[in-house]
This record gives C-alpha cells, structure tokens and sequence, in this order.
C-alpha cells in the first residue's frame, strides 16, 4: 500500500508573484496578490513524489474570523485542468521531482483581506491537511473582470503604483502644488490598511457580513471614508481648523501619510492630532491605493460648505461690507477630496468610472461621518437621487453665493454671484509633475445651456438673477509673485461704463484667512469717500498691505483675503469685489551627493534662505520619500538663521528600490512654517 503523500514546505514564489501581480514592494513579508489573476505556488513532497493517478488534491482558502461558504470568505476546490469561470481554481503547471508547481486564481469577485491557504492530500479513503501558508488578496485594476479594471497602463501607475503625488493648494488665481509621500508599499502600510478593515464599526458589528462586503469596492470606499476621521470611531484622524495645535501636529507640518498610519497603529489605534481636507484625503489616497483600488486626490478652489441643501451659500453684512456673524455654511477657498475609479453595478452603466469620495468630516451621512462614493458623472448631470451624497458635492461646486448688505436705513441690498464657487478642480496629470484642470467632469461650462439642464434637474429651476445693473464694474487686481516677507500693493480697479459721471464712496480691507474661509485680523485698509468716475473711465486706487501687519496673523495658509466694497451713494447701489492673495514660501533647493544607486549611502543637502527682514528661531527641516528613507528624518538647526542667511542641512540616505523616486521636505521655523520642497531622484541598479 502506497504510502501517505506529506507536504515537506510550500514555496509562495514571492518574487515570481509579486513581480506578475505589481505587488513586488509588498512581498517583503508574505505574498501579495491581486485577485482574477493566477498565482504560482510550489509544493515540494517528501517520502514520495505525488502521482496524479493516485493522488486527490483539494484546496481550501478562508479570510475573516467567521468564514462561511455562502459569503464568499471560504471556499473549497479541486485541483483540476478545468477552469470554470468565477469560481477559485488550481492547477497543476510542472512537475519535477518532489516538486509540484501550481498555479491558482482567486475570482475576479472575491473578497480582499488576508486569506489562509490549506491542502488535504488524500488517496482512497485516507488523507492527511496541511497549512500552506497565508496570502493577502487585492483589487486588481489590471483584470478586466474586476470592478476597479483601468484599461490604461500609464493610469494605473499614477493612480495604483505612485507613492508620490501633488496636492493642490493655494487659491483659484495662484495654484500651488504640494508634494506628498503616499507610500502606501512601505514595510507595515499594508499591514496597517487590513487593520483600518477590521476595527470598522460594521466589522465590529457583524465581521462576516463586513468580510464579504469586501469584495466590492463601493462598501471599502465608503469604510475607508469613515475611518480615516476618527469620529464616529477609532478613525485615524482628529480635524482641526483653529489654529490651535500645541498638543499635537499642524496639519500644514504633514508630507506624507506613512508618519500618520504609523503613528495611529502605534500608539494603540489612537487619533493622530491633527488633519485638515487635504490630509483626510491623502490618508484616503494611500490606504485605496495600497488596497488596488485607483484613486487621486482632488482640489475644488471655492468650494461651497452648504449645511442644508438649497445650494445657496448666504453672506449677511453690514454697510462697511464685513460679514455680521459667521456660520458653519461658508466658501472654503480650497478643498480636497479624492476620486476612486470603479464600475456601479447598483446604478445606470454611464454611472461607471470615477466616483468622488470625500473623508473629511463635515455633514453626516446615513448617520455616519463619511461621503461618497458618487459618480463624477452624476454630480455633472445634476442627477441628485444617486447614491451617495450626491446633493453635498453637487452645492461643493455649484452652489450660487448671495451677499445681503444691510444699507444706512437698515434695507438689505441683495448681491448674486453664480461663477464664484467651483473653480479650476485639479489633480495631478497622470505620469508628470503638473497639474491637471478636471472642472468639466464636473460641471458643463458656466451659462451653457447644458449646465442650466443640470440646474434644473438638480431641483434649483431659479438660478438667482441680479437684476441690477450699475453700469459700474469692479475688480481686485495683484502683482505677480507676491512672496512671503515682502510688502506689497494691490490695486482696486474701477470701470464707468456709462456716459455720466458718478461719484463713490471705495472701502478697500485686507485681512488673514483661513483656507476653510475664517477671518483673521485686518492687515490693510483704505478708505476713499469721494472717488469721482468720469464716463467711460477706469481707475485704480492701491492698498498697501505692510510684512509688519499680516506677520503675526497668517495662518499657515499663507492667504490674505482683499475685499472692496464701492458705494454710489446717489442711488445707493453697493458693488462688492474679493480677491484671495496667496504668498510664496521660498524656494527649498536639494542637492543630491553621490551617485544614486540602489542599496548605496546617497547624501542630501537641502537649504533654503530666510526671506524675512528678522531671524528664524527653531528650524527643522524634515523629510522622507518612499524608497528612500526608511522612516521620516528631521535635521535641527543649532542656530538661529539671520535674516537673508541659508539655513542648510546633510540628510542620509540608503534607497531599496531601483527607479524614480520623490524626496519630500518640509521646513517649520517660529516665524516660518510648512514650507515644502521636493526633489525627483532616479535610483540606479547596484
């Protein structure tokens, strides 16, 4: 009688795999693959070789704490040269010696998370099981069956492979991109990523329902959503827009999202203080990435915070133009979300594709702090009855703002501005250091007869009109390249269009804002009470706006927010103008020393010179890059660095991986903060 076959090891081919599944970074520490494409594993026996004649080999694969069959998260199945379609399958590739090469398939369907892979190797009546080892399972955009395939190569670099991107800040006149680090193939990310699953309320809740639902990317998109803010749960990050972060990080310090999910995952799944849109997102970006899910982040400049829906964002001010009381429904003047692509069976074919999601917590929905996911599309056609949260995002970048002004004798003069909120949504172009405009996924162009459709539909029949014509125009106009430090001017420019002379009365204000929209202090203000405007004129009138006023009230936004209120006080007609002014941190240069090859020292030397008239006080440099660093590097100055002086720093370097890789810095000093920086570095083989 034929002895029993036994299992002497089980070789997970893990650089076979993860070179064939792109999960090669991830591989490091057990095998990595994506799901609807074969896999290789080897079986070498011992004793005996196995023989297909006699031999029967059955595998089972399993995930979550309560797998089931009729959920998705267990299956059994034969090793077999058929290959029914949607199902797990095994197959025999090679055989040589003890040695049994195999190739299985996980369906295009399954659910991701870890999986245990088990054997039971039987002959007749009699058997033996074997643990052969465990496996983590993916989204696989290079699988056409899958809901999240890309059928484009370059895409699914950027929006799956780069651990390296761009967020969009500034204001809608001044765009500036910040680097960050996603690094969502770093050692533990992943690791961290499958905990973020399994401490979701509705794994605690049910964790075999949870596991099962894991298998499309619509439910993962909405738990990553909802705990990536920790406020209905243990959620990484703590939002913050006060200014106020003694007891913890300024959201501006962040560079990376590596430093944030380890910081959660090692201090106890407790809340990393503080995040604001733009770190919710990138946080989101890392952790869909990192799932196989394609994902960016994505900027809308003027973004309407509208609380109940009517899409109207409403100003009350007072005769001098400023507002009376502030509320939450306000303009942010940027704000980040992220997109996720992916098909919607649940919803009509055209609803397939990018679907924005946003983890910033601001409204509630289904009694959760999450948002999305909704098709772009969508929000495009003013289709506000899909699923989900389609009204929020449709008033982010469609809703009309109407300024009340309250007059001398108490009446309330009423201003309209439809082309204010929605402005140059950005993200980053695929497979460049530039910056892509994607407002027309968004919306049809401003006044077409496609976007008044939209309007319509979205239940908003009167776009508000502003009936009253002045004649009289004006606009808030800069210099280029106003850069932090410096003192500058900014000009209110004053258009008569009519054939008669007016007189006016011009209040010119500069203050410190927030980017969610927050008054600061005034910086600048200049009062004309008789400004006289021959017909067919223009004049402009400046504002000086001095480094000594806005120093100690800039937020770390670096914007000063310029409003100009005209008053023709003959009729009394109000003309209201806003400008947001965004100032330039100095440049940060990086000089790389050394030839950059892979697994070689490579030295940094990163500088930057105080732009200011007085010294900087406490200066960090800190920086990191995926496949550069190991872990986040912070460098301290001794000394104070004189005004116009170089501060300089060495940072060393040991880059893993062969190819191109972003070095990111931020610099943090007690006068100057959250000034980035980055350098592109190409890693040579050894």
């Amino acid at each position: 009688m034929a002895e029993d076959l036994v299992v002497e090891r089980c070789d997970l081919e893990l650089e076979a795999n993860g070179r064939d599944h792109h999960t090669a970074d991830l591989c490091g520490k057990g095998l990595v693959v994506r799901r609807g494409q074969p896999f290789r594993i080897t079986l070498y026996f011992e004793g005996r070789n196995y023989e297909a004649s006699v031999d029967r080999l059955n595998f089972s694969v399993v995930t979550g704490p309560a797998p089931s069959k009729d959920s998705g998260t267990k299956a059994h199945f034969p090793l077999s040269d058929s290959v029914p379609e949607g199902a797990w399958t095994a197959s025999a590739v090679d055989q040589r010696d003890s040695a049994l090469s195999l190739q299985l398939t996980a369906p295009a369907h399954a659910p991701i998370g870890l999986y245990r892979l088990s054997l039971e190797a039987s002959m007749g009546d009699q058997g033996s099981s074997f643990v052969l080892g465990h496996f983590t399972l993916l989204f696989n955009a290079w699988c056409p069956a899958d809901a999240v395939y890309l059928d484009s190569e370059e895409e699914r670099q950027e929006y799956v492979l780069s651990q390296q991107g761009f967020i969009y800040q500034g204001s809608a006149k001044f765009i500036k991109g910040i680097p960050w680090n996603f690094g969502q193939f770093e050692g533990d990310i992943l690791d961290i990523c499958l905990t973020l699953l399994d401490v979701n309320p509705k794994f605690q809740k049910d964790s075999g329902r949870d596991c099962c639902r894991r298998s499309n990317p619509v439910y993962v998109c909405r738990v990553v959503s909802a705990m990536v803010n920790c406020n209905d749960d243990q959620g990484v990050l703590l939002g913050r827009w006060d200014q106020n972060y003694s007891d913890g990080v300024s959201p501006m310090f962040w560079i990376g999202s590596v430093d944030i999910l380890r910081r959660w995952k090692n201090y106890g799944l407790q809340k990393v203080k503080y995040g604001q849109c733009w770190v919710f997102a990138a946080v989101a970006c890392t952790v869909l990435r990192c799932l196989g899910i394609p994902t960016r982040v994505v900027t809308n400049f003027s973004s309407a915070h509208d609380q109940n829906s009517n899409l109207l964002i409403e100003y009350f001010r007072n005769e001098f133009g400023e507002l009376e009381s502030s509320k939450s429904e306000m303009i942010w003047n940027f704000h980040c979300w992220v997109e996720s692509w992916m098909t919607r069976p649940d919803l009509k074919p055209e609803y397939d594709g990018w679907q924005a999601l946003d983890p910033t917590p601001q409204e509630k929905s289904e009694g959760t702090y999450c948002c999305g996911p909704v098709p772009v599309r969508a929000i495009k056609e003013g289709d506000l009855s899909v699923k989900y949260d389609a009204p929020f995002v449709f008033a982010e970048v469609n809703a009309d703002v109407v300024d009340w002004i309250r007059q001398k004798d108490g009446t309330m003069h009423k201003s309209v501005n439809h082309r204010l909120v929605g402005l140059n949504i950005s993200t980053k172009r695929v497979g460049r250091d530039e910056r892509e405009d994607i407002t027309h996924t968004y919306k049809y162009p401003e006044g077409s007869k496609e976007e008044r459709e939209a309007f319509q539909k979205a239940n908003h029949l009167n776009k508000l009109d502003n009936k009253e014509e002045m004649g009289v125009a004006m606009r808030i106009r800069v210099a280029q390249g106003m850069k932090m430090g410096s003192d500058f001017d900014v000009f209110a420019y004053v258009t008569n269009s009519t054939d008669q002379d007016h007189t006016c009365r011009l209040m010119l204000c500069a203050r410190t804002v927030s980017y969610n929209g927050v008054l600061g202090p005034v910086c600048g203000s200049n009062d004309t009470l008789d400004l006289s405007l021959e017909p067919y004129s223009e004049k402009s009138i400046p504002l000086s706006i001095l480094y000594e006023k806005y120093c100690d009230y800039l937020t770390e936004s670096n914007l000063i927010k310029v409003r100009g209120l005209l008053i023709q006080q003959t009729d009394n007609k109000y003309l209201l103008a806003e400008r947001d002014i965004y100032l330039e941190n100095p440049e940060i240069k990086i000089r790389i020393l050394g030839e950059p090859k892979q697994n070689r020292k490579l030295v940094a030397e990163v500088s930057m010179q105080n732009p200011l008239t007085v010294p900087l006080g406490g200066c960090v440099f800190t920086v990191e890059g995926a496949g550069l660093t190991e872990e986040q590097k912070a460098v301290e100055l001794p000394e104070p660095v004189d005004a116009g002086a170089e501060a300089k720093v060495r940072v060393n370097l040991l880059p893993h991986h062969v190819g191109l890789h972003k070095l990111v810095v931020n610099f943090e000093s007690d006068k100057l903060k959250a000034v980035k920086g980055y350098r592109n570095v190409i890693i040579g083989p050894p």
